[in-house]
């Protein structure tokens, strides 16, 4: 049997979809090399794209001569006609009929608002035919019942995220000097600040602490392409926008951060919360499935529509020394619960049913 792995993510910067992408290969390879599967793996890209995955089962191979959706649905079709095709990051050849595409949330349905026209037709009339042609599979239960409502995709997989790889990421400790922090000093958030994320409420709830505020420190940039951001320009000098990291600063803020500042009113799944608690930084966050589903009694809970209740919430936590450390506990443990080596038992799972 030769199952085909679409590449075209190694052409895109790494958020969180494509960061998916490229763990889940790498776990899918060793689990292939400890196999003794006689299977054939491909992993198939555009011209041009960086083959940097370090993969011993999985052969990786350029092939075409175009870029983006007119690849995928022309030369990646053609390439992988004649055997099983996975799509991790959201789109695919509409034409092939033995496909499974990961697509990562319901948001695009849920929330059309926060997309650019361009986008958001592509991408929803692209969800609608796949989940029509071939296999569906996503990240988490939310967004499974949320796929499921919204274009009708039915026996849907779930493939979780994980965030282990980032114990082998060597902090940047400059990053704290640079931005002017201290350690415990600040709240984190990580995410493209688009209007899902509340960012808005957010930085009220800092401003409602006055004096005793920390420092909030928001990380990421929203893709103008894609999204619709927010209008988040600072309120006070309590507020700092990084815009994109390093995955080695990142890691630096997380483990020296009070808490992860969570207030998202959507989500597929809920990365940052999952990292944060990976790495020892507790969580406050809304109380959506998805960030229940992935913090379960691991994270402290507010309204994300009350910035008040936000803000007690971070006084909580920071007047209560013993919590901090139950939380911490807390979040190690459940953390320990997602691998990507599990995931990548889920999606061989999926595929061998295509």
């Amino acid at each position: 049997m030769k199952y085909f792995i679409n590449g075209r993510f190694l052409t895109q910067k790494t958020s969180g979809v494509q960061r998916f992408a490229r763990e889940i290969v790498k776990a899918l390879d060793k689990r292939l090399s400890s196999s003794g599967l006689r299977d054939e793996w491909v992993l198939l890209a555009p011209k041009g794209a960086a083959l940097d995955l370090k993969l011993s089962s999985i052969v990786q191979r350029h092939v075409g001569h175009l870029s983006g959706h007119p690849w995928e649905q022309t030369e990646l079709f053609a390439s992988s006609r004649n055997g099983r095709l996975i799509n991790l990051c959201n789109s695919g050849p509409v034409l092939h009929g033995k496909s499974l595409t990961v697509i990562h949330d319901a948001m695009i349905f849920r929330t059309p608002e926060n997309f650019s026209p361009s986008y958001r037709l592509v991408h929803s009339t692209l969800g609608r035919v796949l989940a029509r042609r071939g296999h569906i599979a996503t990240v988490s239960e939310f967004s499974k019942r949320e796929l499921a409502e919204t274009i009708g995709a039915k026996n849907v997989s779930v493939i979780p995220n994980s965030c282990e790889h980032m114990a082998s990421i060597l902090p940047d400790e400059a990053v704290l000097q640079r931005l002017g922090l201290v350690a415990k000093g600040y709240v984190l958030f990580v995410g493209s600040p688009t209007p899902n994320k509340n960012i808005l409420r957010a930085i009220e709830a800092i401003k409602l602490l006055g004096e005793k505020a920390p420092k909030f420190v928001v990380v990421g940039a929203a893709a103008s392409a894609v999204f619709r951001a927010d209008d988040v320009t600072p309120q006070n000098d309590r507020v700092v926008f990084t815009g994109r990291l390093s995955d080695e600063e990142i890691v630096t803020l997380y483990a020296n951060a009070a808490a992860l500042l969570f207030p998202s009113l959507y989500e597929g799944f809920g990365i940052p919360p999952l990292e944060a608690m990976f790495l020892g930084c507790p969580v406050l966050s809304s109380p959506i499935e998805p960030a229940r589903e992935v913090c379960g009694d691991a994270a402290l809970y507010f309204d994300p529509l009350d910035p008040a209740d936000m803000a007690r919430s971070i006084e909580n936590l920071a007047a209560t020394p013993d919590l901090q450390t139950e939380m911490i506990a807390r979040g190690h443990a459940r953390a320990s619960e997602f691998s990507w080596d599990r995931s990548a038992d889920a999606l061989l799972k999926s595929v061998s049913g295509l």
